[in-house]
């Protein structure tokens, strides 16, 4: 007697069902890991992010108000217009105080860029010593105001050691810091003292992006120190270049500590830097919308170099393959 066999109810196979019934649980497993990632992100960027809003993005939006008002601490701001403004343009010291300090840019900015350049290709191609750097780095160390103090004392035309020196070798002591002409380019050299060893490190790790096989080959083929810097360094190091030369020129443009601590804004002006220039009208005169109409001049100046700067030397791009 032969029993039918009777097939079985198909069914999906077992690992099939199991993974329909598990892949909903794996995304959401996946988004609450997301999320958890996303709230700790947050907790990290919370201390930063509130530093920007108290410090910054408040302070600017601020002083953009009170350039359209009076003010003066006493009393409350009074909706002036673009009075502060008209001020500005027909005021002979904001535009000499404007002259001074592309004067001292001009100068800090050609020393500096150069003089670290230099250092950090000596750096990079004669020796990679760590103690090196760190002694090329310790000007940096000290605060602005140290430095100008201690070269206030050095240069004194008096009592200065600098001076003793220059008076040593059978020349006229030189006025640095008490003649109109000598005082910017000396403030200029000072903070290039002390700020041309970080910039130099920063263009120290832009070379170091540099393939060591292109000098190789470029040795292979006769070529010159002078030539493979200029054909091969400096195209290959723009972007670091240009991101230092945008830095470089925002804080230059911001210089006030040193001129505070050795001239005071004079001789006769002669250093009256922007930024001395807007203290004095805010905490000296007490005229805060008029400081505050110049600082958002400040602020418009240096955004349009930096957009320009950019542009000109295409920051964001690089030569590298």
């Amino acid at each position: 007697m032969t029993i039918a066999s009777s097939s079985p109810p198909s069914r999906l196979p077992l690992g099939g069902a199991e993974g329909a019934r598990t892949k909903p649980r794996t995304d959401r497993s996946r988004t609450g890991e997301n999320r958890g990632d996303g709230r700790l992100a947050a907790v990290f960027i919370a201390p930063a992010l509130l530093g920007f809003l108290v410090f910054l993005l408040w302070p600017t939006l601020r002083g953009i108000y009170l350039s359209f008002t009076r003010y003066n601490l006493l009393t409350p701001p009074e909706w002036v217009g673009l009075d502060n403004y008209v001020r500005m343009v027909n005021d002979p010291i904001f535009w000499d105080s404007l002259k001074v300090t592309v004067e001292y840019v001009l100068i800090n900015i050609g020393v500096q860029t150069v003089a670290a350049l230099a250092i950090a290709v000596l750096l990079q191609r004669l020796t990679q010593s760590a103690l090196l750097r760190g002694i090329v780095l310790t000007p940096y160390l000290m605060a602005n105001v140290v430095a100008g103090i201690v070269w206030l004392w050095i240069l004194d035309t008096q009592l200065g050691i600098g001076n003793e020196i220059i008076s040593g070798l059978g020349f006229d002591r030189i006025p640095f810091l008490a003649d109109d002409t000598w005082a910017i380019p000396t403030i200029a050299l000072i903070n290039v003292w002390r700020h041309v060893g970080y910039t130099a490190l920063l263009l120290f790790a832009g070379l170091q992006a540099i393939p060591n096989d292109m000098y190789e080959a470029a040795k292979v083929d006769g070529a010159s120190e002078w030539r493979m810097f200029w054909r091969i360094t400096m195209p290959l190091l723009r972007p670091v270049l240009a991101v230092v030369l945008i830095m470089t020129v925002i804080g230059s443009f911001q210089v006030f500590d040193t001129v505070a601590v050795t001239t005071l804004g004079g001789p006769a002006n002669a250093t009256n830097v922007l930024q001395y220039y807007i203290y004095g009208a805010a905490f000296g005169r007490f005229q805060f919308g008029y400081a505050s109409a110049m600082s958002v001049a400040l602020l418009v100046v240096l955004s349009a170099i930096t957009f320009v700067q950019y542009r000109l030397t295409r920051a964001g791009q690089t030569d590298l393959g």
